[in-house]
């Protein structure tokens, strides 16, 4: 029997986007079900705000020299993993609100089209071609991918939002702190590098 793993993701961020081929993954060679849910992530809360123009150069801050370290880590680590893989990855500009993406990620959902937009989405994000913050952007992804967006914009202001704040704050009462999170079994596991572990449960 398959096993559903409730896998929590944030369009906005990278190692959300290199858990896609892993999810894959469980889903092709172990029959799991993969229950993708969105979270919005807040990371000016922990790693501060910051913008940058198309040559890196800092236009402003709210960052200290250990965040600094640690956010140019991450995209040194991800992009290691991302070459592999051939995905493009470059850093945002700025530190985006992803509620409006994960909102097209349920009426996606809802419309039988996710997979396409989950793609698009991701892709065109990572290679600063989309502004996950607009609705009318968002809808065109979402309408690319096959869906029919004649309720979106009511969705994205109205039902939309509301949905994802539930989802967000069961998953935090859950124990969900970040992306990507992977839920199986009620055991939670953050990150790609818990994948072993995962794989021995769903071979059970």
């Amino acid at each position: 029997m398959s096993k559903s793993i409730t896998l929590y993701s944030d369009y906005k961020s990278p190692y959300a986007y290199l858990a896609v081929a892993a999810a894959d993954s469980l889903a092709r060679d172990y029959g799991a079900e993969i229950l993708w849910r969105p979270y919005i992530l807040d990371i000016p809360a922990y790693l501060g705000a910051a913008k940058v123009d198309d040559n890196g150069n800092v236009l402003s801050q709210e960052r200290n020299a250990h965040q600094w370290r640690r956010v140019k880590y991450s995209y040194m680590d991800v992009r290691r993993y991302a070459n592999r893989e051939g995905l493009t990855i470059r850093g945002p500009r700025k530190i985006f609100n992803s509620t409006t993406a994960g909102v097209g990620m349920l009426y996606a959902q809802i419309q039988n089209v996710f997979r396409p937009y989950h793609d698009l989405i991701f892709e065109r994000f990572f290679k600063r071609e989309l502004d996950i913050e607009d609705i009318a952007a968002v809808g065109t992804v979402l309408a690319e991918a096959g869906a029919d967006i004649e309720s979106w914009s009511v969705y994205a202001m109205e039902e939309g939002p509301a949905a994802v704040r539930r989802i967000q704050s069961n998953a935090e009462a859950d124990g969900v702190f970040g992306v990507p999170t992977f839920v199986i079994d009620n055991d939670i596991f953050w990150g790609r590098e818990h994948l072993p572990v995962i794989q021995e449960i769903l071979t059970v």
